[in-house]
């Protein structure tokens, strides 16, 4: 079985119009096909890959994307690469039936996952920190507000311990 990693898909996942996208250079090589082929399959099943599914990229996000990705080999396209989303990628199972397609499809979809579980953890932690902060603050501000009270009064009491004398004969 084909046990494609996390480490192995991240650099593949982008983000484009919001959503979380690969492209389909990327999909084609991680499943073992040429994107020309990959492509064809989609488009000889359209009605299975709608709008939030797959999207063909603008120029302008192109070129964003491989500015970002400078080492990248992407290069002699003639058109705009399509990107597809989670749920896209989840239906190309069904387009491509071989069983490396299926491998691949399955350690992809178990990698969107883990991913979702670290931004969520990692949500948790930051609501954690933001937590403790806050309390801290409170209890800080309150230990500020006693002293500057002691400050405030000690003026008007009797000072404790034991006071030298002044000598003013400089």
């Amino acid at each position: 079985m084909t046990d494609i990693s996390v480490e192995t898909i991240l650099p593949s996942v982008f983000i484009a119009r919001g959503v979380k996208a690969m492209l389909d250079s990327d999909l084609a090589s991680l499943y073992g096909v040429e994107t020309k082929r990959l492509n064809e399959r989609v488009k000889r099943n359209i009605k299975r890959f709608p709008s939030d599914f797959m999207f063909q990229l603008s120029k302008s996000e192109y070129h964003i994307l491989k500015s970002q990705n400078a080492t990248s080999s992407w290069g002699g396209r003639r058109t705009m690469p399509y990107a597809f989303t989670e749920l896209g990628i989840a239906m190309l199972s069904s387009v491509l039936n071989s069983d490396k397609a299926i491998e691949v499809n399955i350690s992809i979809m178990r990698s969107f996952v883990k991913m979702r579980q670290l931004l969520t953890e990692t949500d948790d932690l930051r609501m954690a920190v933001e937590s403790m902060r806050l309390e801290h603050d409170e209890k800080f501000d309150i230990i500020f507000q006693t002293l500057n009270q002691m400050i405030e009064t000690d003026g008007n009491k009797n000072p404790i311990g034991f006071i030298w004398p002044v000598d003013n004969k400089d």
